[in-house]
């Protein structure tokens, strides 16, 4: 296979570094991302379609990360682009917001089981954030208990103590518990029951740089359980999960009501919307803050939600999405075996995680993760993975292709390991 160039891309990125902090910030910068080694990375791109992204070097890249999440249905999916271009004739972010918000209000209601009401923003963090608001607004209380390991956004009340610029007011009401251990939740609830607002936690432990971890048997009844017998408000972040495992939500998926859950990658494929739904019981609460931005009620993402979310609904999607992914991870784990190699495979298949685990670091996992990069298959070293529906069968034979051949070219490298 051809081995990729990037010359273009590290001059794009050259420029972005004189007037952009750190050139490209966040998990999708070459730092967080881990991109090493970085010659052998995209740092920039160009365009989007379906399954695919081509960076400024004109590389294509089959996207196993799908924007880390809102490429649920492909890019430029014509059925939402539709909606969304329809919209932006008609007005898209006006003094007065459109009729588009309250049908993908109602949408959203008669889609997520445990919804009475939606209260739209940006993203991801917004809504948590919201939700934990809501939740000392409606009990009272300021104690949150999260999961160790947790993502919930980069708010400051979600960082740690030691984190630049978080002030240790912003997290001194934290509370920390080891994830599928109700007993630990029961004994904080018995030391300082009286104070704890909420307890936050994604459906399944998909947290970074670990293997992901299911939900053991009876977790999340118990859960739900101690939650309503002590007034606690039990919030679901389904940013990355929503609507790939369920569409009625990833607590119904495993069998149980949330009191408040997050929505965002997978609402309006791409489109920038998020969503905070809840029980009817905290309507009046979430009335009460004052919480808004400059663009939530813009009404072209409404569109594309609505668009999308439908579309989902008569393909049903997640099923689509599970048997696509187990032929990928399947697919992927024989390429490894040939080669001698152990790759595990953890977490929902729709966000499936890997990590080649014939040592104990992540390092030779992550050379792994380059060779497929340089190849054309974008894949990280530290995150769950995205399965879209525009994934082909021929997407997925390539990519087993590229992944014998990075295998092959491991084992010559590492004679320590198959010597």
């Amino acid at each position: 296979m051809e081995i990729y160039k990037h010359e273009k891309s590290r001059a794009w990125f050259d420029r972005a570094v004189k007037v952009i902090p750190s050139g490209v910030y966040g998990h999708l910068g070459p730092a967080e991302g881990n991109f090493i080694p970085v010659t052998q990375w995209p740092l920039l791109g160009d365009r989007a379609q379906g399954a695919y992204f081509w960076d400024v070097d004109g590389n294509r890249y089959i996207d196993y990360m799908c924007a880390y999440g809102p490429n649920v249905l492909g890019y430029n999916d014509p059925d939402v682009d539709a909606a969304a271009a329809a919209q932006m004739k008609i007005g898209n972010c006006v003094t007065s917001p459109s009729y588009k918000m309250v049908e993908l209000a109602e949408l959203m209601v008669d889609t997520v089981k445990s919804a009475d009401w939606a209260f739209f923003a940006k993203n991801g963090g917004d809504t948590t954030t919201a939700a934990v608001m809501c939740a000392r607004a409606h009990t009272r209380k300021k104690k949150i208990v999260f999961v160790s390991g947790f993502y919930h956004g980069v708010a400051p009340w979600t960082q740690k103590i030691d984190y630049p610029g978080v002030a240790p007011g912003d997290v001194e009401n934290n509370i920390y518990i080891p994830w599928n251990d109700a007993a630990a939740f029961e004994r904080v609830i018995a030391e300082q029951g009286d104070d704890i607002a909420a307890f936050i936690s994604t459906p399944y432990m998909h947290g970074n740089y670990l293997d992901n971890s299911l939900p053991a048997e009876g977790y999340w009844k118990k859960i739900r359980e101690l939650c309503t017998k002590h007034g606690i408000v039990l919030i679901i972040d389904d940013v990355r999960c929503g609507f790939r495992l369920s569409l009625a939500g990833s607590d119904a998926f495993y069998g149980f009501e949330a009191d408040l859950i997050c929505f965002c990658k997978a609402i309006a494929n791409g489109w920038n919307v998020s969503a905070l739904c809840g029980k009817e019981e905290f309507k009046s609460a979430m009335s009460s803050l004052s919480y808004t931005g400059s663009y939530w009620m813009s009404a072209v993402p409404f569109a594309a939600g609505i668009a999308n979310i439908n579309k989902m609904r008569a393909l049903d999607l997640p099923k689509i999405l599970r048997e696509k992914a187990l032929k990928v991870t399947g697919g992927l784990k024989a390429a490894a075996a040939n080669n001698g190699f152990d790759l595990v495979v953890t977490g929902e298949p729709a966000l499936f995680y890997l990590r080649v685990a014939n040592d104990d670091s992540l390092f030779l996992h992550q050379e792994w993760v380059a060779e497929m990069v340089s190849r054309g298959i974008f894949i990280t070293g530290h995150h769950n993975h995205f399965i879209c529906y525009a994934m082909s069968d021929e997407d997925f034979s390539l990519t087993f292709e590229i992944a014998d051949e990075a295998f092959k070219v491991m084992a010559g490298r590492h004679p320590e390991i198959f010597g």
